[in-house]
């Protein structure tokens, strides 16, 4: 989406998404982009994908992008910037939670940006996406972490819906991991991730 920060309704998300100017900018997340353009383009799958940033940067650089987000303002002002940029999007709105996007094998990559859920949701929405990468395929994942409570660059407000690292292992410990980290980093991504911010950054491959 974008961040999927409470309070997690469509109606908080549209609101958020109905004006002209992009919450979260036009241009892709910086680990998002730097892991992607070391990959060679397939199927991706991008969850929480919000106003499109991330899937028409992908579909740019080749890739045959499904995006799904429960927001009809964020699919909207994502398809509106897929036709700008020339390039094609299959954009679902869905409840993440329902799991109905669930195909087993069926990406080369799936990316996961900001879709902050709380432990439940967030444990059976990972368990789906690893099952969904086929083999050899790549699962790319920026969130913030219980040190981003205070900052105001962006995020869910309860450490419930924030992530740590030990938490992304235990999630995707079918999955090999290669890189799981907090970091501290400075956000510019439209006007509701602007400044310090502490992320988990996690890449992993499922063998």
């Amino acid at each position: 989406m974008s961040p999927a920060s409470l309070p997690a309704t469509a109606d908080f998300w549209n609101e958020r998404y109905e004006s002209e100017q992009y919450a979260y900018g036009t241009a892709p997340n910086a680990y998002f982009r730097r892991q992607l353009d070391l990959l060679p383009p397939g199927r991706l799958l991008l969850l929480a994908e919000g106003e499109g940033r991330n899937a028409v940067y992908a579909a740019r650089r080749g890739w045959q992008v499904t995006a799904i987000d429960f927001s009809d303002e964020a699919r909207a002002k994502a398809q509106r910037l897929a036709v700008a940029q020339g390039v094609h999007l299959n954009y679902q709105v869905a409840d993440l939670t329902d799991l109905s996007w669930q195909q087993t094998g069926a990406y080369d990559a799936i990316g996961l940006i900001y879709a902050h859920l709380p432990t439940a949701d967030r444990q059976a929405v990972h368990a789906a996406a690893a099952s969904s990468l086929a083999p050899g395929g790549h699962l790319l994942l920026e969130a913030f972490s219980p040190r981003q409570l205070g900052l105001l660059s962006g995020g869910p407000k309860t450490a419930d819906s924030l992530y740590e690292p030990a938490d992304l292992a235990t999630d995707f410990a079918g999955l090999q991991v290669l890189e799981n980290r907090e970091l501290g980093v400075v956000l510019h991504e439209g006007s509701f991730h602007a400044g310090p911010a502490q992320v988990v950054r996690l890449l992993a491959k499922r063998a």
